[in-house]
Parts: structure tokens; C-alpha cells; sequence
């Protein structure tokens, strides 16, 4: 893989491109009105197959798939200062999608996940319900595709990861749960079975029955919302963590806290890609 980002544009009728320095190198941003008529795109000279990675926020899916060996480009209807791809155009995902999808090897898909979420009845105002019309935009281009979203999102013949399957935790050891969905147009396996751990404590006399063993849940960190990162046993005991520690267990070192609570582990994508490079008939060293 390539150390320094490629510098791709896409030059439409009205465009705006600046380049920001992240850890990685320089990245491309464009900005993309949709005017097929006036648009013409440089062509990308990468060895590596190209992934597009639509609603792709900080940036990390990208990461996963880069370190598997693709060339990323993102898309956001948001400016995206700290995307960890190659390339970002700041472009509406599904119009992206309609005028350019047929150009990448690999598609994925993040779509907005608060419709689906189990805290969904908090919201204060109504989210978009995406999964569907991107399916829909995806399917008819015959170009393999991953949709990722939350437990709950409406996606079909999917597999679930979780960090408790690639190890991830912060330093003080509280483990990752985060569970993530994804549909996949092609066979993808899961690493293996969800490793939740329990701490085990064995109780020698008095209450509980003598001989008796409790399990209690581990020290567990979650990465959700716009609150600081919580621990939650049966609903009980809150243990707050910082960002840090969160980027720590999460495998990203760039994010803001907010961006962490919108982000994918990039170990999730980095599994997932190396055997997209398969499907692709790409050998994987």
C-alpha cells in the first residue's frame, strides 16, 4: 500500500478543492454539484481497487479498507476535514452513486443509522430511513457491495461484528461492545463468535449459598451518542471514560468524540475488505 494518498479530483461546473493534512498525507476534497454535463473526472492511476465509501463520515471504514489495500474515496454530504481516505468529494451519497458507482470495483455504504437505532424514540426530530433506497441504487450496478448499519436496520443476509472478535479495548482493559450489521452482495464470514467476557467470582460462605458462583458482567466501554463513553451493568453503574481511552479501543487516533460515536472500527472493514479482495480475484499477502 501506497504510504502517501493518491490526489484525485473530480472538477465539476462549481468546484472548491483544498488540501488537508492528516497523519496519513494529503488529502483531495471536492466539492461535486451533480452537473454530469460539465464534469470530467481524472483518472485514477492506483494500482489498488477502488472502493467507494458513501456516507463515509471521519473516515473509519476507510482506514479498514485501505490497510486491506484499497484505493477510498469518500462521500459526505458534510465536509470531512479529518477522512482518513484517499480522496473526498463533498457530494449528496445517492446522486454520487447514480452518475458514478459503475466506476469503483467495491462499493459500501454507511447510511444514516439514528432511524435504526434502539434510541431512536429520544430522537427530537425525524432521521432518514436510507438502507432501503440504497439497496436499491446499489443492486442494479452488479458491483460488490457491503451496507453497514445498527442492530435493528433493515438489512438482509447480513453478519454481525463486534470488537470483543478482533480484541479491542482500552488501555484499563474494558472491552468493546459494539455490535455493527452488515450486508454484503457476496459471502463474507464473521472472524468467529462474539468473546463477551465475564468476570467470575466465587462466593465461600454466607450469602449466596456457600460454593456458589456469580457472574458479573466485564468492564465494557460503548461509543455511542453525543455523551461520554459509558460502561452500563444491568443499568446500574456507569463508568466514564475519556476520549482517549475511546480512540484506544476504537483503533482511531484522529477523531473527534462526536466523529467516534458515528464511526466503524477500522478492524471491522480491514476483515471485510480482505475478503472483498477475493471476491475480486486479488490475491492478499
Amino acid at each position: 500500500m501506497q504510504n502517501q494518498q493518491d490526489m484525485v479530483q473530480l472538477v465539476g461546473k462549481e468546484t472548491s478543492t483544498q488540501a488537508t493534512e492528516h497523519s496519513s498525507g494529503a488529502l483531495t476534497t471536492t466539492l461535486y454539484d451533480g452537473d454530469t454535463s460539465a464534469m470530467t473526472t481524472e483518472q485514477c492511476t492506483t494500482p489498488r481497487p477502488r472502493l467507494l465509501d458513501l456516507f463515509c463520515g471521519a473516515g473509519g471504514a476507510a482506514d479498514g479498507y485501505r490497510l486491506a489495500g484499497f484505493h477510498v474515496t469518500g462521500i459526505d454530504h458534510v465536509p470531512q476535514p479529518r477522512y482518513r481516505g484517499d480522496t473526498f468529494i463533498l457530494a449528496d451519497a445517492l446522486i454520487y452513486l447514480a452518475n458514478h458507482g459503475h466506476e469503483y470495483d467495491v462499493i459500501h455504504a454507511s447510511p444514516p443509522c439514528q432511524a435504526y437505532s434502539a434510541l431512536r424514540h429520544l430522537a427530537t426530530r425525524a432521521h432518514p430511513t436510507l438502507v432501503e433506497p440504497v439497496r436499491d441504487a446499489l443492486v442494479p450496478l452488479r458491483k460488490p457491495y457491503v451496507i453497514e448499519n445498527v442492530v435493528g436496520a433493515p438489512l438482509r443476509v447480513v453478519i454481525t461484528l463486534c470488537g470483543s472478535m478482533f480484541a479491542l479495548q482500552t488501555p484499563c482493559g474494558a472491552q468493546l461492545r459494539r455490535h455493527r450489521l452488515f450486508e454484503t452482495s457476496h459471502v463474507i464470514f464473521a472472524p468467529g463468535e462474539c468473546q463477551h467476557a465475564s468476570n467470575t467470582i466465587s462466593v465461600m460462605g454466607g450469602t449466596p449459598k456457600a460454593g456458589h458462583r456469580i457472574k458479573i458482567p466485564a468492564r465494557t466501554i460503548t461509543v455511542t451518542g453525543s455523551t461520554p463513553q459509558r460502561n452500563v451493568v444491568r443499568n446500574t453503574i456507569r463508568e466514564t471514560f475519556s476520549v482517549e481511552a475511546a480512540r484506544i479501543a476504537m483503533g482511531i487516533d484522529w477523531m473527534t468524540r462526536d466523529e467516534l460515536s458515528q464511526a466503524i472500527p477500522p478492524a471491522y472493514t480491514q476483515w471485510i475488505g480482505q475478503q472483498l479482495l477475493h471476491v475480486l480475484g486479488i490475491r492478499h499477502d
